[in-house]
């Protein structure tokens, strides 16, 4: 038995049902589990792989690197919600702390975000997904550079520009990267442990921003954005000591590379090992060598059959719905706290402790990424999303409703913040581990490095409404425009209701079949039978 052999999977549940021994299975069953797709259940129940041989840490510290091109893009989340309230910084730009100025300077970030996907993308798939981390990384570093140094606003706003530029790179390209060389039954952990990478970036910002708010210089405001180099430095000096992509190398005709990866880190060296022999066959029939990754110029793979649209339709509702579901007012955590009655210390020390709140969520989420159905995270999350933002709301009115010279109810605001708090626990647990874990799973292998930057161009459309409405709703319409969100989030629990596709608990080659289906959601939801002999071996009872 491998060390998966307690794994059960189920769309809804899990489900246990005993079976007696037959006559043509001597040594009996000791359990039936009902799984989305029995070859693959059976594959990794039988398959030899330790998390704690030497070969998976390797793998570990490749998830790590792709996690560190996550954190480059996180740390920004954090970043200028604390240095848009510095007293220097407000000295130097003159920006204000809310309107039409700060939401340029904010916004400018997702303009790189948005126009840097058309070149991520063939990049990616020319030179490889560890060339393309690395171009991201050098790009965000010379970015550093360029804003740590401005003494203008124009040099300031470059700077912003050229960091959301190199990060649209680095999220094309790592978590192709995390998904493209995971062994199928880590899938849901490791890459949703990528997109983790957000608070790796977050919660150092939101602290480093607390550590130097205080200081009397320019210091205050340049230290926190030296510091997001740091990870894109570790990425730069790392990336080309990483193993490539095996989809990646079979997809550019390097078999022999690519067979040597799953051996060496799928199969425990075993080239017969059952999963590396699925993973293997499933290749060889669906990665095209002369796919439309080999032409730059060429994203009609992303439209051209039902199949492929509604693969895209996946990863459009999740370029949206996950950056439009409350968590762009995350960019100004200091103004929604700062609404409810908190000074300015009181906001920064929330701000950290969002992050590690947040971060809590996002692990737990992550931990159960691979055995909890896509589906249920989302259609739920959303929904107890949008419950959670509506008492925010209530109370953050209620607070404002109170006179400006009289005593104020305290616990109003308190209970503002923590109902903030548990929208953004929720959220978190919801949308972390599937933002880059979903879109990668339901993009073909030739198809997928586009496919991502499609997804972050949509990402950086809708990044630019948050920050750049953002200041301008919150300074106009304060407290309802978190209402605006709440109703929203309603309409995308019904969609993903009806649109979802589950994904959980197969291979990605063996999502092909999902997506030829009539109806792909109904395909997805359907369920087979997995018998665990007592003698270790496993066979299929039913819809082989």
């Amino acid at each position: 038995m491998s060390t998966h052999s307690d794994e059960k999977v189920s769309v809804d549940h899990d489900e246990r049902t005993g079976l007696p021994p037959s006559p043509s299975e001597p040594h009996g069953v000791k359990e039936v589990i009902v799984a989305h797709n029995a070859a693959f259940t059976a594959a990794t129940k039988q398959g030899k792989l330790s998390p704690w041989s030497k070969d998976s840490l390797i793998l570990f510290w490749c998830m790590f690197v792709a996690f560190l091109c996550s954190c480059a893009n996180g740390y920004d989340g954090s970043l200028m919600t604390g240095i848009n309230a510095m007293p220097y910084y407000q000295a130097k730009f003159e920006s204000g702390r809310l309107g039409a100025s700060t939401g340029l300077i904010f916004a400018i970030y997702t303009v790189g975000n948005i126009i840097g996907p058309w070149f991520a993308g063939p990049l990616t798939d020319k030179l490889g997904r560890r060339g393309g981390m690395f171009v991201g990384a050098f790009t965000i570093c010379i970015g550093t550079a360029v804003i740590a140094s401005s003494n203008v606003r124009g040099q300031f706003i470059a700077g912003r520009f050229i960091l959301g530029f190199g990060v649209s790179i680095l999220t094309t390209a790592a978590p192709s990267y995390c998904v493209e060389i995971c062994p199928p039954q880590w899938r849901g952990r490791m890459t949703g442990f990528y997109n983790c990478g957000w608070f790796g970036g977050s919660i150092p910002a939101a602290g480093i921003v607390l550590g130097t708010q205080s200081m009397n210089s320019d210091l205050s405001w340049r230290l926190p954005l030296i510091f997001q180099a740091v990870p894109s430095a570790v990425v730069i000096i790392s990336v080309w000591f990483l193993p490539e992509s095996p989809r990646w190398l079979m997809a550019n005709g390097k078999d022999e590379q690519a067979m040597a990866f799953l051996t060496k880190y799928h199969g425990a060296g075993d080239p017969d090992d059952p999963v590396v022999k699925l993973e293997w066959a499933e290749f060889k029939q669906n990665i095209s060598v002369n796919g439309s990754d080999k032409r730059w110029w060429d994203y009609r793979e992303l439209f051209h059959t039902r199949s492929a649209r509604w693969r895209s339709l996946m990863v459009l509702l999740m370029g949206v719905f996950g950056q439009f579901s409350g968590n762009g007012l995350g960019y100004f955590n200091t103004e929604i706290y700062k609404a409810v009655g908190y000074g300015q210390h009181d906001q920064f020390v929330l701000n950290l402790g969002n992050s590690f709140t947040s971060a809590f969520g996002a692990g737990v989420g992550v931990a159960l990424a691979d055995k909890m159905p896509r589906r249920l995270a989302l259609v739920w999350g959303t929904f107890a999303s949008a419950i959670m933002l509506a008492i925010n709301g209530a109370l953050s009115a209620k607070w404002a409703q109170q006179p400006e010279d009289g005593p104020k109810n305290i616990r109003l605001g308190q209970g503002a913040v923590a109902a903030y708090f548990l929208f953004n626990i929720i959220y978190s647990f919801a949308y972390t581990p599937l933002q880059a874990l979903y879109p990668v799973e339901c993009l073909q292998t030739t198809a997928r490095a586009k496919g991502m930057a499609m997804y972050a161009f949509v990402v950086g459309a809708i990044s630019f409404i948050n920050q750049y409405a953002g200041p301008i709703a919150l300074q106009n319409i304060r407290y309802n425009y978190i209402f605006i969100f709440v109703g929203w989030d309603c309409v995308e629990t019904i969609l993903w209701y009806f649109l979802a596709v589950e994904t959980v608990g197969r291979s990605l080659e063996q999502l092909e079949e999902v997506f030829d289906a009539p109806y792909p959601v109904k395909a997805s939801k359907s369920v087979q039978k997995v018998a665990i002999k007592k003698d270790g071996d496993v066979a299929i009872v039913d819809g082989a």
